[in-house]
Parts: C-alpha cells; sequence; structure tokens
C-alpha cells in the first residue's frame, strides 16, 4: 500500500532520495546529471524534500569497532512503571544515554528494545546499573556476534 505522504513525491523525486541515502557527499551537479534535471532544479527539489521532512538529516556512518566499541548489544527491557509522567521521565533519560543508539517502544513480553554500543564488558555493567537505577523490572542483553546486514537504505 502506498504511503499518502508519497503521493506528493514524483519519480524525480524518489530517485533523488535513493541517490542520497546512498550517496549523501555526491555533489549537485553529479546528482543533477543522474535524474536528468539542471542542477538549480535539483537543488530546488532537494532543499523542499529537506522542509518536508523527507530527509531527517545527513550523516556520516562511522566505524564502531575501529573507534573501539567492541560490543554491540540488544537490551529488552520491561517497567512496571504507567504514569504517563514517569514514562516520559523515563524515555527522556534514555534518550540522552549516549551508548543507546536505537530505542523503540514495543507490544508483546517486553516495553521496550535498545541498541546498545559499548567498548567492553566493564561498560556494559555500568550501563546496565545506570538501567536499573530507572526502574526497570526486567532486564536481557544480548550481545551481537557478528553482523549479517547492516544498511540504512529505504527500499524506495
Amino acid at each position: 500500500m502506498e504511503d499518502i505522504k508519497n503521493k506528493a513525491l514524483d519519480s524525480v523525486d524518489l530517485q533523488i532520495l535513493d541517490i542520497l541515502q546512498r550517496e549523501v557527499q555526491i555533489s549537485n551537479a553529479e546528482l543533477a546529471r543522474r535524474v536528468n534535471l539542471s542542477p538549480p532544479a535539483t537543488h530546488t527539489r532537494v532543499k523542499r524534500l529537506e522542509n518536508e521532512g523527507y530527509i531527517d538529516q545527513q550523516v556520516a556512518i562511522l566505524n564502531q569497532e575501529k573507534l573501539g566499541f567492541d560490543l554491540l548489544c540488544y537490551v529488552f527491557m520491561s517497567t512496571d512503571i504507567h504514569q504517563a509522567k514517569e514514562l516520559e521521565e523515563l524515555e527522556t533519560s534514555l534518550k540522552t544515554m549516549t551508548e543507546i543508539l536505537e530505542c523503540h517502544c514495543l507490544t508483546g513480553a517486553y516495553d521496550y528494545l535498545l541498541k546498545i554500543v559499548v567498548r567492553d564488558r566493564q561498560e556494559l555493567n555500568q550501563f546496565i546499573r545506570k538501567l536499573n537505577k530507572l526502574g526497570i523490572s526486567r532486564i536481557q542483553t544480548n550481545l551481537s556476534l557478528r553482523e549479517i546486514k547492516y544498511s540504512t537504505v529505504l527500499p524506495l
């Protein structure tokens, strides 16, 4: 089913988004050449896509292992907190923790799934202790042994 937001996007917009998500450092001139538009028209489209929220941000993806982050972990956690204000405080605390790469609110047996990166077991232990201080009732930590696939590319 096509997303309603995509109705405002034409095939050139989708081409631009697909190229940018794969090659963020591409020059405007090269992007224009690939989508068969003039550079000013391409620039205008990119700015519109940014302004309309189709492009959240442009970043460099760093190599975590080269930077010494040896453990990638998935932390499932549950809480007994049910009041909106306390849940908001918990989620605000989670947002500030630099070890957390992603945090998802879940359905099912656990309330949250965290994707975290730490340098070693000692940092993992310290991180879990920080979580325990937030009123977490249950934590299950799984270590990633190896990465089979990693992508930030959406299937446009």
